[in-house]
């Protein structure tokens, strides 16, 4: 063979091998924060990763098709946490449960959108009681959480279950130690139908808990209740169906006591009019209506404005654009409301008048 048709071989190699490699080049997403989301985000990046991203979405046909599409590398530290690393430009986004006002967001540099809708719930763990048994009215659960009814026979609760046998033992409190946007959207719950609260522990990701053991994410939170007998605590509702918690009906506005589930935290999210906020600040809390479920919480995205070269918001805009595209079964599956078609659009005006990356 000639010594031209040999180099000529061997650049068609070459240029062969470097068109693979580059078709298996990736970009890595970072981000952290809220716990309450990390099983959708989790789904959604593996989805992604398989389904495609960007403009053009792989064939997807088999496991011989090659990955394509962003890594997520997504660190669930809570929602004050997430907050924090956005803020100082560890992370390319950072999601919280605790919106920011505007005002707080323009200090910072940054915007902030909507992209999942869940439920907060109560679980317990009291022997003899099974799921949707126990009731609470959201001044009995103040009262609960901060230390003031402190046994599980206290005529408090018996009031409000006369039915159900309850033993005359100490109520175990498990709550988060970290800053927490599912503590955040309990408080503000809280704080809507209980004067006592507000006037005492307030609206917040961090409390000053009176009674109580901490623990790390919705999933520690799940554990430690599972775990302790008489316990009470606070998760994020997938969290409770993956580790088969036993959840509480909650009184609504409506004075209905609702069960947690997709539908009502649908029927929570139904009256929500988000034309009318500055960059989606709104709570679901306390929503009217007589299905509504009473602690609904949105998971939001915050990024910087301005992004650094060190920063990739354009493939993180991506990877939500296709979350709201392509994303909705996999947070229906979980138990999620995926955000409705006119909010998706909202969201996507928001990114081409806010951030400043060609979009």
């Amino acid at each position: 063979m000639k010594r031209s048709a040999v180099l000529g071989f061997a650049a068609l190699c070459v240029a062969a091998w470097m068109g693979a490699a580059s078709a298996q080049e990736v970009t890595t997403i970072t981000g952290a924060g809220s716990t309450f989301a990390h099983p959708v985000l989790t789904k959604w990046s593996r989805a992604y990763r398989q389904g495609g991203s960007g403009d053009f979405p792989t064939t997807n046909s088999g496991l011989e098709d090659p990955q394509s599409g962003s890594i997520l590398d997504y660190e669930p530290s809570g929602s004050l946490a997430g907050t924090m690393r956005v803020k100082d430009r560890a992370v390319d986004f950072g999601a919280s449960d605790a919106p920011l006002k505007s005002d707080e967001l323009a200090k910072l540099g940054l915007g902030q959108f909507p992209i999942v809708i869940g439920g907060v719930v109560v679980a317990v763990n009291v022997e003899g009681i099974g799921p949707g048994q126990i009731k609470f009215t959201g001044p009995l659960l103040a009262d609960i959480f901060m230390g003031k009814v402190t046994t599980w026979s206290d005529p408090a609760i018996k009031a409000v279950n006369p039915d159900l046998k309850l033993p005359d033992a100490k109520i175990a409190v498990i709550h988060r130690a970290e800053g927490s946007g599912t503590t955040f959207n309990l408080a503000d719950y809280l704080a809507k139908v209980s004067p006592p609260w507000r006037q005492a522990m307030g609206v917040d990701t961090v409390l000053k808990w009176p009674t109580g053991t901490g623990a790390k994410g919705n999933e520690g939170v799940a554990q430690a209740v599972k775990r302790t007998n008489n316990a009470i605590g606070y998760v994020e509702y997938t969290q409770a169906v993956q580790a088969k918690l036993t959840t509480a009906l909650i009184q609504n506005s409506a004075g209905t006591f609702v069960k947690p589930d997709t539908q009502s935290f649908q029927a929570a999210a139904a009256r929500a009019d988000w034309s009318k906020t500055s960059d989606f600040h709104l709570l679901l809390t306390d929503a009217p209506g007589t299905d509504a479920y009473p602690i609904a919480a949105t998971v939001f995205v915050l990024m910087h404005k301005q992004p650094t070269w060190l920063q990739n918001p354009r493939a993180t805009l991506d990877f939500f654009r296709w979350t709201l595209d392509h994303g909705a079964k996999h947070a229906a599956d979980l138990g999620y409301v995926p955000l409705p078609p006119s909010l998706a659009t909202q969201v996507k005006d928001y990114w081409s008048k806010t951030f400043k990356v060609g979009y």
